[in-house]
């Protein structure tokens, strides 16, 4: 095949790793392409906390509208990135092998405060579903904004006297900034879909699809999937504190999904097990029994605090 497909990215060093992942998977099936480097919305605006810029698809939009110009082929995401439903025209390709879905905490001095429940920190981060979650288990500690890419959030860790910065582990480890100091939090649910690449091209074009869906992981695209599910039905976003996680294990698929109030005081969760090959529906499933059992009045007072 003499075609060289053009693969959209964003500039910054993960997302860049992110399709030069994609690009040597493509080459070991002897697909010749080129990167196309690419600056969204949301890494021009570094200043307003995500869940205020209110914008489904802020890292993507930029990248969709190249797609649709057909300035690229295909595009690279990372998963939770993307909107829970895409853009006219352009569809999901491929979702390759999921990584860690897990968050970490990166600490300044020690981590000894995680185990004292009543001495004041400071934890800097700009996603409200980590924030709610912190403030659940933390109530007594305050929340900066940090906004960037992975680079200049770590740099900005380093500059601040905060207590520590919370980020996705995945987004560390690929591109090996994970440092020694940090944990992991197991108790945090991850949003939807975190850990995963997803990669886009134009719906008309069968060729770029047929290329990229060799790459597609059939496990980690049905986890992914319930996960948006989930979040899609229950109409969440950046501006929601909504967290879902799919695993599968010994064909039976695990669903956790859970939303709290941005101050972490109110809770809903839900808990689902299933065959893998019957789990089409758990997404859907899992939401529509959370919203019976506490979801509604939390996601109704969300809703009514920005009116």
């Amino acid at each position: 095949m003499s075609k060289v497909f053009r693969i959209g990215t964003r500039d910054s060093q993960l997302a860049v790793w992110q399709a030069t992942l994609v690009q040597k998977q493509l080459a070991e099936n002897n697909i010749a392409s080129e990167l196309v480097y690419i600056k969204s919305d949301g890494d021009i605006d570094l200043i307003t906390p995500l869940y205020e810029v209110g914008v489904q698809g802020i890292f993507t939009k930029t990248l969709d509208a190249a797609l649709l110009g057909k300035r690229i082929d295909i595009a690279v995401h990372s998963m939770k990135d993307v909107p829970t439903q895409l853009a006219k025209g352009i569809v999901q390709a491929a979702v390759l092998e999921r990584a860690s879905y897990k968050d970490i905490l990166v600490f300044k001095n020690d981590k000894d405060f995680l185990n004292d429940f009543k001495a004041h920190a400071v934890i800097a981060t700009s996603s409200i579903r980590r924030q709610s979650q912190w403030l659940h288990r933390y109530s007594h500690h305050s929340i900066e904004n940090l906004r960037g890419n992975v680079n200049t959030r770590m740099r900005k860790v380093a500059e601040n006297n905060w207590n520590g910065a919370i980020f996705a582990a995945a987004g560390l480890e690929r591109i090996n900034l994970r440092p020694e100091n940090s944990v992991e939090l197991d108790w945090m649910l991850p949003a939807p879909s975190q850990g995963a690449i997803m990669i886009v091209c134009r719906e008309e074009d069968k060729e770029a699809f047929d290329v990229c869906n060799t790459l597609n992981h059939p496990a980690t695209a049905l986890c992914t999937k319930l996960e948006k599910d989930f979040l899609r039905t229950l109409m969440g976003g950046c501006s929601t504190p909504i967290s879902a996680l799919a695993v599968i294990k010994e064909n039976m698929l695990h669903f956790r999904g859970n939303i709290f109030s941005p101050d972490g005081k109110e809770k809903a969760e839900v808990e689902k097990s299933i065959v893998a090959d019957q789990a089409q529906q758990t997404g859907i499933e899992a939401a529509q029994e959370i919203l019976n059992n506490g979801a509604r009045e939390i996601l109704q007072a969300i809703r009514n605090a920005k009116n």
